[in-house]
């Protein structure tokens, strides 16, 4: 599995809810206020809607979601949120972004810059990592909803640059960010249900990890996602599904 397999990321959402909810809540209460910014109507605000797909999918309360919404439009008052991107090196030479959603850049950036020290990686300045990835539109779709031809000419048709059936259960669609909303509206009008759908950064090259390196990589990696202003951590691994399932990612 490479570092930008989605319906892992999902599923990593789903399977860590009981050990930490609140932490899942937080975060996406931190997505749906910065999204909302943008507008709080999820009809016209296609970020918003997505995030609220996601936390439809973990169960996050309805309350709990309006109160985000209110704080993104300014309905209520709350400390002012910003999304920042950190770039570095982990162990192995493995690339790595973090977005970041917080009211106090230079707290997070300390926080962050410690995270990578303490587990044998090394923070960059800005652009010391970014040109190894792509910003695409990922989509996922279970096998069993649909046809491979019949999906391939739905997305394709709707702007998508890409299929591909090699993912296990899954079907994965990748987009340019200016078509993603199109190829999921397709895929919404037809009632196909996607189990992760968002603009993500792809690495253009991955890094080959063994087991003893992958245990390295996922020590920086469970450190880093479990800082409380990161929202996502993505990075140019590549590990094979055996020692994937090993590590019981």
């Amino acid at each position: 599995m490479s570092g930008h397999s989605k319906w892992a990321k999902v599923k990593r959402y789903k399977g860590a809810l009981d050990q930490k909810r609140g932490q899942v809540f937080s975060r996406l209460s931190k997505e749906i206020q910065l999204a909302a910014k943008s507008g709080g109507d999820p009809d016209t605000n296609l970020k918003l809607r997505t995030i609220l797909l996601k936390a439809k999918e973990v169960s996050m309360p309805a309350d709990t979601i309006k109160r985000a919404i209110d704080k993104g439009t300014g309905a209520e008052a709350s400390a002012a949120l910003e999304a920042v991107l950190y770039e570095g090196y982990g162990p192995n030479g493995v690339a790595i972004l973090v977005d970041a959603v917080t009211d106090n850049r230079n707290r997070t950036a300390a926080d962050i810059r410690s995270i990578f020290s303490k587990h044998g990686g090394n923070m960059g300045e800005s652009g010391s990592v970014a040109f190894l990835f792509d910003k695409k539109g990922l989509l996922a779709v279970k096998k069993d909803v649909i046809g491979e031809d019949d999906l391939m000419g739905l997305v394709l048709d709707a702007g998508a640059e890409d299929m591909r059936s090699d993912k296990g259960d899954y079907y994965e669609v990748t987009t340019s960010p200016e078509a993603f909303d199109a190829v999921k509206k397709a895929l919404e009008d037809k009632k196909i249900p996607t189990e992760s759908a968002e603009v993500s950064m792809v690495p253009k090259t991955t890094v080959p990890l063994d087991e003893k390196k992958a245990e390295a990589y996922f020590r920086l990696h469970d450190a880093l996602d479990n800082n409380d202003d990161v929202i996502d951590v993505h990075a140019n691994f590549d590990i094979p599904d055996e020692i994937l399932a090993k590590l019981d990612r």
